[in-house]
C-alpha cells in the first residue's frame, strides 16, 4: 500500500469507529477495554488527541511524565477522555481527512493504530468489526519490525505465525496461525484474540 491508499483507510477506520462511538450508551463508554487500565473513553480520547499535539506540546507531555513515553500516552488520553463524550466522537470524525501523524509516528504507525484501537473498543462490547486484509497484512510487518513499544519479535519468540486468510507469515518455529486481523492484535499484545487463533493458548 502506498500512502494515499494507507490514509484512505485511516480516514474510513476514523469515521466507522466515530460512527460506532456516537451510537455507545453511557454505560458502554465505561467498560474495559483491550487496552490495561482504559476504558472506551480513554481509548476513544486517545484516538482523537495524537496528530493535534504540536512539538511544544509534546515536550511539555514528556517533562510532566518525567520522559516515559508510556506515561505520555496514558496522560494525553486521561486529560483528553475529561471531555464530554459528544466532543471525543466530533474530534475523531472530524480527525478524517486531515492527513497528518503524531510526532514520531509514521502512516504505517497511524494505520495500524487506529485499527487495533478501534478493536480495543469493539471487542469487549461485543460488536464485530473487521480490519481489511490487505491493510491488516502492512499492519502485521510493520508490528513485527518496529519492536518499541510492543516487542513483537522478542515476546513471540520461537514461533512462525501464519496468517490462514491472506499471504503472510514470519518467524521461525512453533506454529501459530489463524486470521490476519487476529494475528495484528497478537502481534500487537492483546489476548483477545487468541481463541481465533490455533498453536497458542492464554
Amino acid at each position: 500500500m502506498d500512502d494515499s491508499q494507507m490514509w484512505k483507510t485511516i480516514d474510513a477506520e476514523r469515521a466507522a469507529t466515530a460512527d460506532l462511538l456516537a451510537g455507545l450508551t453511557d454505560v458502554e463508554w465505561t467498560y474495559p477495554s483491550l487496552c490495561a487500565g482504559w476504558t472506551v473513553r480513554e481509548v476513544a480520547a486517545h484516538l482523537s488527541v495524537g496528530y493535534r499535539i504540536g512539538v511544544g506540546g509534546v515536550i511539555r507531555e514528556y517533562v510532566k511524565a518525567r520522559g516515559s513515553f508510556n506515561r505520555v500516552i496514558d496522560q494525553t488520553a486521561r486529560a483528553e477522555a475529561r471531555r464530554p463524550t459528544e466532543e471525543l466522537v466530533a474530534e475523531l470524525r472530524g480527525a478524517v481527512g486531515v492527513h497528518k501523524t503524531a510526532l514520531g509516528q509514521s502512516v504505517k504507525n497511524a494505520m495500524m493504530d487506529v485499527m487495533v484501537h478501534t478493536q480495543d473498543i469493539a471487542l469487549p462490547l461485543g460488536i464485530e468489526r473487521h480490519m481489511p486484509i490487505e491493510a491488516a497484512v502492512v499492519s502485521a510487518d510493520d508490528l513485527w519490525r518496529i519492536g518499541f513499544p510492543f516487542h513483537a519479535r522478542r515476546r513471540l519468540a520461537g514461533h512462525r505465525l501464519v496468517a490462514t486468510d491472506a499471504d503472510w507469515s514470519v518467524g521461525e518455529g512453533a506454529e501459530i496461525s489463524g486470521p490476519i486481523e487476529a494475528l495484528v492484535l497478537l502481534l500487537a499484545g492483546r489476548t483477545a484474540s487468541i481463541p481465533r487463533l490455533t498453536g497458542i493458548t492464554v
